[in-house]
């Protein structure tokens, strides 16, 4: 039986999912999202999906409380309304940083939030780049953790760049940069480092031989760019020709566009997982996700592997 689908979007990047549903050729569903006085959300859902395969686009990036809460009430409203079923794409997944009890008395927000989606009524999840990858456990419905290679790989090889090498900025990324260097053919480095407390880092030391090289620094998200500038700075030193990043989920809070302009790092390039608050960075380069998330949202409405994709 062909049920259908909708495609719902709340107010945190509408137009990922505009993009989203103008390469599926189906039209973006009306939903009304405001707020009270006070500040509570306001939700009402402007059209039947009784019956219906439902996904909503919701990256949960800054305000990330906003944009949470805006997705969890829309999936209690589209419960309520008898959708068939509801995915939660989720492009940028915030509060993943706390995955784990990595000091006493800390919370595990990112199992949180997967208790709190389920809750509400989210039968399946498509995201990009987890913080980390056992997040998927955290949940008991199906999680689709797309890799941030598929946005980034044709862009590193069009570059055509003389010596290249992939990077990791830290001891925690080398699975996720493994990757992209065993599907690209490359060696790879380490960027040791020291965290003294949240939002601050210091480059300690190079695993492995840049001279010459041109880095590609691999990471899942940038939020102050502590990290990779002062990384692109201690592989410079170290002998690198140039140093770029990819990285999928561009957070960039406080002083993140001005260490980027101003440092040593030749070039940041980012996913349109998350909006960009300045767009006039020079050194910022955006590729789109839409095209892979479209590709997957039909693949799981018309029950087809995912999985080829990655192949």
């Amino acid at each position: 039986m062909n049920r259908g689908y909708k495609i719902f979007t709340g107010t945190a990047h509408r137009k990922f999912a505009e993009d989203v549903c103008q390469k599926l050729n189906v039209p973006l569903s009306s939903a009304t999202v405001g707020k009270f006085s006070d500040g509570e959300i306001n939700v009402k859902i402007d059209e039947s999906v009784r019956g219906k395969d439902v996904f909503i686009i919701q990256p949960t990036g800054a305000p990330v409380n906003d944009n949470l809460m805006e997705l969890l009430i829309m999936v209690d409203a589209l419960r309520r309304s008898s959708a068939h079923t509801i995915t939660a794409v989720i492009p940028f997944f915030g509060y993943a940083r706390q995955d784990r009890k990595a000091a006493p008395r800390v919370p595990i927000t990112a199992k949180l939030v997967a208790n709190m989606l389920e809750t509400a009524g989210v039968e399946r999840v498509i995201t990009i780049d987890l913080h980390a990858g056992q997040i998927q456990g955290f949940f008991d419905i199906p999680v689709d953790n797309l890799y941030g290679s598929l946005i980034f790989s044709n862009y590193i090889k069009g570059k055509n760049l003389k010596n290249p090498i992939i990077a990791s900025p830290d001891v925690g990324g080398v699975a996720r940069a493994r990757e992209f260097a065993k599907e690209l053919g490359l060696d790879m480095v380490i960027v040791d480092k020291r965290r003294e407390k949240a939002n601050e880092s210091e480059v300690m030391n190079i695993i492995g031989d840049v001279k010459g090289k041109d880095v590609i620094l691999i990471d899942d998200m940038v939020d102050t760019a502590g990290t990779m500038v002062k990384a692109a700075s201690a592989l410079k030193l170290k002998g690198a020709t140039s140093v770029m990043a990819c990285v999928t989920h561009p957070v960039l809070s406080g002083p993140a566009y001005e260490r980027i302009e101003d440092g040593e790092l030749d070039e940041l390039v980012v996913s349109d997982s998350i909006p960009l608050k300045n767009t006039k960075c020079s050194k910022i380069k955006v590729l789109s996700a839409t095209a892979i998330f479209a590709e997957v949202i039909k693949r799981v409405y018309s029950n087809e592997s995912v999985n080829t994709l990655f192949k």
